[in-house]
């Protein structure tokens, strides 16, 4: 199964911002990266009237419209829309999944706080938050802290506290395998 961080914020704290700058350094370092975004308001996925849309309306479980270099895949969600069930169901090829959204799911969780848009957290340490990236010092002490631009700190925490980090933290790099992460200790009082 592959690796799920939730990243959770208010609205205009920087999350996908910052999850663009992650996918540019992860996938830089040879990892597979996938994303999973949670709308809170009705997108249309397919277009009406299209044959994978005429197949969903027929009774398909699932549609995939495939061109010459993209996939589209929508499927029936009902059940498993958490992001790990996702991930699992549909991105078994990713090392790690990058989830933005999904406040109330189950998962490791990094906040993105900024003191422009609340100094109220969003989640608790029991909601699955493992690390805060904020400029809120008193936004839960005893977790790590990082700057908003700290995209090498954020990144060598992610793979030294993902559950298979042995398995991600190995890069190609010159065609040899070796790992991309050094021992750190965190001051987890920051």
């Amino acid at each position: 199964m592959s690796n799920v961080f939730i990243f959770v914020g208010h609205s205009g704290s920087g999350k996908t911002t910052l999850i663009e700058k992650l996918l540019h350094e992860l996938s830089g370092r040879g990892l597979r990266v996938a994303t999973i975004k949670h709308a809170h308001h009705k997108v249309v996925l397919d277009t009406p009237g299209k044959d994978s849309w005429r197949y969903k309306q027929a009774g398909a479980v699932m549609s995939m419209l495939v061109t010459s270099n993209e996939l589209q895949l929508v499927a029936d969600a009902v059940d498993r829309r958490e992001p790990g069930q996702l991930a699992q169901r549909f991105m078994g090829e990713a090392d790690l999944v990058l989830a933005e959204g999904f406040s109330h799911a189950a998962g490791m969780k990094i906040e993105v706080l900024r003191r422009e848009c609340s100094t109220v957290p969003r989640c608790k340490i029991e909601d699955g938050l493992i690390a805060m990236i904020t400029d809120v010092d008193e936004a839960h002490p005893q977790l790590p802290h990082f700057a908003l631009d700290d995209i090498a700190g954020i990144v060598q925490f992610m793979l030294k506290f993902s559950p298979d980090s042995n398995s991600i933290s190995k890069v190609k790099q010159g065609g040899e395998e070796a790992n991309a992460v050094s021992p750190m200790k965190w001051d987890w009082n920051q």
